[in-house]
């Protein structure tokens, strides 16, 4: 599998270290610059995806219950496995994972898993029975070089996304595990204590020249690595020397505090990220009510006529409903085909002035005697 990875010409080889010596790199970075980071999340919690310059990686997570090890009973696992795509790199080959998968996987288990990032105990349901076993697959889609940096960074930020389904015990016994739905009881997330970032460094001409965040090509030409695992407090939680050239220990020191600064900087990213992609989602589940659609109303013809002789203006409404006759004191007004909305006071109003005199009264002596004299008068 070695054969097939790029190896430069002489003539690139002498030209990259030659720039190293000035400072320079071949994409115009600095010597301690990192490539420019993007951080992405899936429609699905617990997914991500990182692209650090032409290095692109996907990280999903996965989660089942298993019974605990019997070393520790109260103790979830937490489990990485890397899948080289052979579209990523001709020296990936499918199948089998090879030296540099395995070699990946192994540095990042280190840095999470024995750092203890992630509350072990927190994933425990039952004693001895039942823990939460968490999977983390890395996909490498694109090798652009440090993939160990890239691949840190989304097995983070899928961490942080994640949600387990929340479980209950019951049953006769108080043994048995009740998985409910997410529809039914909100997931709960992982609850993890602090961020190791892995930051990776390269090593030129015998040590002494160190760059931050090797490419590709870079990687082909130097003679070693290595990679700090450190949180933003500053705490080292792993450390891993790749290569046959020797460093001096006063150039790692330089190096771990290099890695402290830049591992404050990329927990910042991926926190800020994380709390765009949850307040996101948080808004999606908002129940909003749907707009209004406008309706189509039907309005009634309405023609207006002008009476001769200063008569009043009087409106006649186009139904199909038969004609009404109005009272016979309203002499001065036409049959009207039925009663709509724009007539039905004012016929009400006629109606009551050719039968009264004057308005309505709450008095009940006054409502018998008109009630009498209507009986008389018709």
């Amino acid at each position: 599998m070695e054969h097939l990875r790029w190896r430069p010409s002489v003539n690139e080889r002498e030209f990259i270290e030659t720039a190293l010596q000035s400072d320079l790199r071949v994409d115009g970075r600095h010597s301690f610059d990192f490539r420019k980071l993007r951080i992405s999340f899936g429609r699905e919690d617990g997914s991500s995806e990182v692209q650090l310059g032409e290095t692109h990686v996907l990280g999903y997570v996965t989660a089942q219950l298993v019974q605990p090890y019997r070393d520790r009973p109260n103790e979830g696992t937490l489990a990485i496995f890397t899948e080289f795509s052979p579209m990523a790199d001709p020296a990936f080959e499918p199948g089998r994972p090879g030296e540099s998968a395995i070699e990946l996987g192994r540095v990042i288990d280190r840095g999470l898993r024995e750092s203890r990032a992630v509350d072990m105990e927190s994933l425990c349901v039952v004693a001895g029975k039942h823990v939460w076993s968490v999977r983390v697959d890395l996909h490498i889609l694109d090798n652009g070089g440090n993939l160990i940096d890239a691949a840190n960074i989304a097995a983070l930020a899928a961490l942080s996304t994640f949600r387990r389904p929340e479980c209950t015990v019951g049953g006769d016994d108080g043994q048995q595990v009740i998985v409910h739905d997410p529809e039914v009881r909100d997931p709960l997330p992982l609850t993890i204590h602090h961020m190791p970032i892995a930051v990776t460094f390269a090593y030129f001409g015998e040590g002494n020249i160190v760059v931050i965040d090797p490419t590709y090509k870079e990687e082909a030409v130097m003679g070693g690595r290595m990679t700090a695992t450190i949180n933003s407090n500053g705490d080292i939680c792993a450390i891993q020397k790749a290569g046959g050239e020797g460093v001096m220990s006063s150039v790692v020191m330089q190096c771990l505090r290099i890695a402290s600064v830049k591992a404050a900087d990329i927990t910042s990213k991926i926190k800020k990220a994380v709390d765009s992609y949850t307040t996101e989602k948080a808004l999606k589940k908002v129940k909003r009510l749907p707009a209004m659609l406008p309706q189509k109303i039907n309005v009634i013809d309405v023609t207006m006529e002008d009476k001769v002789d200063g008569e009043l203006e009087t409106q006649t409404v186009k139904t199909p409903s038969e004609v009404q006759e109005i009272s016979k004191g309203d002499e001065d007004h036409r049959n009207l085909k039925g009663n709509s909305p724009l007539t039905g006071d004012r016929i009400a109003k006629q109606k009551q002035t050719s039968t009264f005199s004057g308005g309505p009264s709450n008095c009940p002596d006054f409502c018998h005697v008109g009630t009498h004299i209507l009986k008389e008068f018709h």
